[in-house]
């Protein structure tokens, strides 16, 4: 993979990508140079990681500590037609679905400021870990915005509607232990080399499961959130049936019956 980027980190280590933001002078706001080279990251992990060859889960976080992403860059967007300005949010919105989309579990890993966009691209991620000073919040409207890379979506669906709008309404900052409390996070640390390392340490207790399920649990889970619950419970019975086709639930069940350990193949 080309790990050549002016404002991204890209590195693996056992079996497990870590994205850095690396912008820190900046917070690691996200400028339309992030979002093209982390759209191109994403595609092209996304293309070359169906055997999982690259990676079999994935961590985005904040270069240093003062910032995961603190946002968009307000400077570069002062200057946006509002045709330049849906394309901006449109590019924003890819990235936070090719999140989603991803093959792999991916964890967000919070340090200091998630506000704006990065706490709508920390949301499109699987789950969110949090440091003692992560902050969260969807601050636009006190700059005359509106949430543009989903925050208007994905925040209701994890708090709650009106929750989500009081938050969004009011742009006031969600320290971390609130946070936690409302469901947007679901674990918190001291600091953000032990956030790190629990990330790590989670992915690789994951990577003993079914690639091949995990994917499925992930794709039916999140398309499930934009249906009834009728119509998710017709999505996850034909995945369920679907995946008895599968290699790797041959192989779990046999070893389950043997009393040994699966050896998945996530296929």
């Amino acid at each position: 993979m080309n790990t050549n980027y002016e404002t991204l980190l890209f590195e693996v280590e056992n079996e497990i990508g870590v994205i850095t933001v690396n912008r820190p002078k900046a917070l690691n706001a996200l400028s339309e140079q992030v979002h093209s080279e982390l759209n191109a990251l994403l595609k092209e992990f996304k293309n070359l990681n169906k055997d999982y060859s690259i990676a079999k889960g994935l961590i985005l976080t904040g270069a240093e500590d003062k910032a995961f992403i603190a946002g968009a860059d307000i400077k570069g967007m002062t200057t946006m037609t509002a045709e330049q300005a849906e394309s901006f949010a449109r590019l924003g919105q890819e990235n936070t679905l090719l999140f989603e989309s991803l093959n792999v579990p991916v964890i967000a890993c919070v340090n200091g400021y998630a506000l704006g966009g990065g706490c709508e691209m920390a949301m499109s991620c699987d789950f969110i870990y949090g440091t003692k000073t992560a902050v969260f919040g969807q601050p636009e409207v006190k700059l005359g915005l509106i949430p543009g890379f989903g925050g208007t979506q994905r925040l209701s669906k994890l708090v709650g509607r009106n929750r989500a709008k009081e938050i969004t309404y009011s742009g006031r900052n969600v320290g971390v232990e609130e946070a936690k409390e409302i469901g947007l996070v679901v674990a918190i640390f001291e600091t953000k080399d032990e956030m790190l390392e629990s990330a790590k340490t989670y992915l690789s207790k994951m990577m003993r499961n079914s690639p091949h399920a995990i994917l499925e649990a992930k794709r039916v889970m999140n398309e499930g959130n934009d249906l009834t619950i009728s119509e998710g419970l017709n999505v996850e019975a034909k995945a369920f049936g679907a995946i008895f086709n599968s290699d790797d639930m041959k192989e779990g069940t046999k070893a389950f019956v043997e009393k040994r350990k699966p050896v998945f193949t996530g296929k």
